[in-house]
């Protein structure tokens, strides 16, 4: 089963045992210095099967670093790192250090960079760095990376991507310098790679080389093309980069196509004899196995899929169900942006091991009355350790606000999870009873009784069909308001714009075509007009995740979609919908209404509750997954 993914390949310093590269991840342990939940959650991916690991990036430098305090390897935690570094290796899997420098990205009034052209998404402007400064910041690089072999780094990573340091060198956008080091822009990589290769000797050595950067004024690939030949020599491995943070193309979320970037990989593969990694939106092995077969790369880059599952390479190998990763973004990257600790919507344990560690306990019957997302990780929870659970269901199928969600534009992979969860339900300890709407009297008999009977739609007094109604067909009319802007009223928005190209929509280019690989964007032109509203004042959309809002935001304004804030709701008649906007009287000519105006729990039995039966209030998987385990912990 997938041949090439499980095919050996033979480096330099060593042979990796399969295709599969656990991506750079930054967990958020290395500032709280939790070196045994760090080490705990990297030994699960090497135990898992992942042949090499790629830290979260280890600033150089105080001024390189992503923000202000973020980790760096020294001499007085060296030692944390060398005990990481071996439990890796006892485990049969390779590891590297990526060393990350910021540049004007660094959170911080230190940051530094080529020019000093402030970064859309920090608010702090970069000193312009001096001949004096550059040789201090490749010194930095060399001499980390010469600490991570002393700390039993099997190499390192240069991250040379995503609009940090290196690749800021790289292009126009971002160095204006007249100076060598603007006449020449590849003059920088260059220096930093001979200088990592000098104190690394013959370690491995991965370049991330931008590949599109998506942004204006950035690299064309002829420029791409010029850096990868020069590097050859001096690396062992490039990975793929794609886009800046500060792109407004999404690369990694929801509604990005699987394997949209493999092409521009194997466009590289064709331009040196290094091996190359593919990434970015290769969630199952099907797909990671076909970019391999058609020689696009020669090794699959995983990040969030080994979150989700830390066995993900085993359980490919063995033909086993995978926990998928959805990529939504919301426990990983959000958490990170957040400040937080990084975990997983799928799988609450990630990053935090020895918390959702599950004994085996002594058996118990167990009733579980809902099988949306909470019932459905309860119940498997409970079964795995040994608990004998009967899981009932009022509908036809499992899955409750997950299959409305995977009924969206751009959330499809929902129906993964729904997949995942519709074969594991099948587990020896878990009675299924669909199309059965338990009462008290069902319940009788068992030893634990868990309720997770989800939410409702919120009634209002406006005429119209709720979310749920309209996401499941209701017929609407040419104009529609939205009566609620928070997430559902987002889904349902996009919704009703319906499915379009991606790279169309989003002006997704050729970097061989124009510089930063843009086009110009092609929306498609929406049959309806639609408004959305909310009540409070401000931006709809505020609350959306921190990594994806924006994504959202931009699709509904890109499509015509009127966003107001500040709405008080009078009446509807043949004329529209009568309100009052910012206290101005408005009326918005529209055919029909969809309330989205929250939800309410449904719980209607007695017994301890989880997820929307619990807590209606902001309800979604990621909680409704966490409580649902850890309920099933607790029995």
């Amino acid at each position: 089963m997938h041949p090439h993914l499980f095919t050996p390949l033979h480096l330099r310093p060593f042979t990796l045992k399969n295709r599969v590269v656990m991506g750079s991840m930054h967990t958020g342990l290395e500032e709280r210095e939790d070196w045994a939940a760090l080490t705990r959650f990297y030994r699960a991916r090497a135990e898992g099967g992942a042949a090499l690991i790629i830290t979260g990036g280890i600033a150089p430098n105080p001024e390189g670093a992503v923000f202000q305090g973020a980790a760096e390897l020294t001499d007085a935690n060296l030692s944390h790192h060398r005990h990481l570094t071996d439990t890796v290796h006892q485990h049969g899997a390779r590891i590297v250090l990526q060393i990350l420098h910021a540049g004007r990205y660094a959170f911080s009034p230190h940051c530094v960079a080529p020019s000093p052209l402030k970064s859309p998404i920090s608010p702090f402007p970069p000193k312009e760095l001096t001949e004096e400064t550059i040789a201090k910041q490749i010194a930095d690089i060399a001499s980390t990376a010469q600490r991570a072999i002393s700390a039993g780094y099997d190499g390192v990573e240069l991250m040379g991507s995503e609009g940090y340091l290196i690749n800021q060198f790289l292009a126009p956008r971002t160095n204006r310098r007249t100076d060598r080091w603007g006449q020449d822009r590849r003059l920088f990589a260059r220096e930093v790679t001979k200088a990592t290769r000098d104190a690394i000797g013959p370690n491995l050595l991965i370049f991330r080389i931008s590949l599109i950067d998506l942004v204006d004024q950035g690299q064309t690939w002829e420029d791409t093309a010029a850096l990868a030949q020069e590097l050859s020599p001096l690396v062992d491995i490039f990975n793929s980069g794609i886009g800046w943070h500060e792109a407004r193309v999404p690369t990694i979320a929801q509604n990005v196509p699987r394997a949209a970037f493999a092409p521009l990989t194997a466009r590289l593969k064709a331009l040196t004899d290094r091996p190359v990694i593919a990434v970015n939106r290769i969630p199952d092995p099907a797909t990671a196995e076909a970019i391999l077969a058609a020689k696009q790369a020669d090794l699959i880059g995983l990040a969030r899929p080994l979150l989700a599952d830390p066995d993900w390479v085993n359980k490919a190998q063995n033909g086993q169900n995978i926990t998928p990763c959805i990529a939504c973004n919301q426990a990983c990257l959000d958490h990170t942006f957040e400040g937080k600790a990084a975990t997983c919507l799928t799988n609450p344990a990630a990053g935090r091991e020895a918390e959702f560690e599950a004994p085996p306990a002594p058996a118990k019957t167990v009733a579980i009355i809902g099988a949306g997302a909470a019932g459905l990780a309860c119940a498997l929870t409970a079964a795995k350790r040994g608990h004998k659970v009967t899981l009932f269901e009022a509908a036809a199928q499992i899955g409750g606000q997950m299959r409305l969600a995977a009924k969206v534009p751009g959330k499809e992979e929902f129906q993964t999870l729904l997949a995942y969860y519709e074969a594991e339900a099948r587990h020896p300890n878990i009675t299924l009873r669909l199309n059965t709407r338990a009462g008290t009297a069902d319940l009788a008999g068992f030893d634990a009784v868990v309720i997770a009977t989800g939410v409702r739609p919120r009634k209002t007094a406006l005429p119209g069909p709720d979310y749920q109604q309209a996401l499941n067909g209701a017929p609407l009319g040419p104009r529609v308001a939205i009566i609620g802007a928070g997430g559902i009223g987002f889904d349902v928005a996009a919704f009703l714009l319906g499915h379009e190209d991606f790279a169309t929509e989003w002006g997704l280019g050729d970097p061989a075509v124009s510089a930063g690989g843009l086009q110009t964007p092609r929306p498609m032109k929406p049959s309806r007009e639609i408004w959305l509203l909310q009540r409070s004042k401000g931006k709809p959309g505020k609350g959306l995740g921190k990594t994806t809002g924006w994504i959202h935001r931009a699709h509904l304004a890109a499509h015509g979609v009127t966003m107001l804030g500040g709405v008080d709701y009078s009446h509807f008649d043949d004329q529209g919908l009568h309100v009052l906007q910012d206290g101005q009287p408005l009326v918005i000519p529209a055919t029909d209404l969809v309330i989205c105006a929250g939800q309410e729990a449904v719980a209607d039995l007695p017994g301890p509750r989880i997820g929307g039966a619990r807590d209606a209030a902001g309800i979604d998987a990621k909680r409704a997954i966490e409580e649902g385990t850890r309920m099933g912990l607790a029995l």
